[in-house]
């Protein structure tokens, strides 16, 4: 265990000047830093993420860049080997639940694999820990459609994104937020959008009436381009049963 924080802390430090046709992922994983309104918090650890259990806050963000070696990669890769994952497990189980998965799907084994994997893992249980669960429902989403474009608050206690690659969540500061609930399409912003990379956990409506933070994903049908999305959210009546190890 020890050896794999090491190996992802490396994941999320090493930087290198890319050129020619990549040379644009630099501005993609950087992003623009929203101005934050009440409510909005960022940190600079996955251990600052725990403040979302502070009364008041809705949104905690955890601002990192993760490799250009590791996102290149990614968009390099055809994206039909790109995992479509839905597990519910106990942490310690993470690996073993999702890595035959990754075999399926003909995701390349490796070091960029297994740093993916061991980025998966710490977010797992730092999500655990946060909302004490015993169990996350965890979604390694492929996403190339408009999956919910639709501005909403989640119906949840909490739920954590990050986004691997392609265009990340769009999110509305609360001063705009029945707005955009309100005219959908025809929202013309502002809002924001975490940058590729960011961790954010989003308080939902079940912790109180209007509460959580407006958001969405981005739409992106017809763009050809394809997003790597990871999603955690607590145990739900629409969870799949438990993993369980059948050999």
């Amino acid at each position: 265990m020890e050896k794999t924080r090491r190996a992802v802390a490396r994941l999320e430090t090493r930087r290198t000047v890319v050129t020619g046709p990549l040379a644009s992922l630099e501005v993609e994983v950087t992003g623009s830093s929203a101005t934050l309104g009440v409510g909005i918090e960022t940190c600079d650890s996955i251990e600052g993420l725990a403040a979302i259990n502070t009364p008041g806050i809705e949104l905690q963000i955890w601002r990192r860049a993760l490799s250009l070696y590791f996102q290149t990669w990614l968009e390099r890769m055809d994206p039909s080997r790109f995992p479509d994952i839905r597990v519910l497990v106990q942490p310690s189980d993470l690996r073993r639940a999702v890595e035959p998965h990754l075999d399926d799907c003909g995701m390349p084994s490796g070091d960029m694999r297994d740093l993916l994997l061991g980025d998966v893992d710490n977010l797992v249980s730092a999500f655990a820990r946060i909302t004490q669960s015993d169990l996350v429902d965890v979604r390694l989403e492929r996403v190339s459609h408009n999956a919910c474009w639709k501005f909403h608050r989640d119906c949840v206690e909490a739920r954590l994104l990050t986004t691997y690659r392609g265009p990340a969540t769009e999110w509305v500061q609360p001063l705009h937020a029945e707005e955009a609930l309100g005219k959908q399409k025809s929202y013309k912003g502002p809002w924001e959008r975490l940058r590729v990379h960011d961790v954010a956990i989003f308080k939902g409506s079940f912790t109180g009436p209007s509460n959580g933070i407006v958001h969405r994903s981005p739409p992106i049908a017809g763009t050809g381009r394809t997003r790597l999305l990871l999603c955690l959210n607590k145990r739900t009546t629409v969870s799949p049963d438990p993993w369980t190890n059948d050999f």
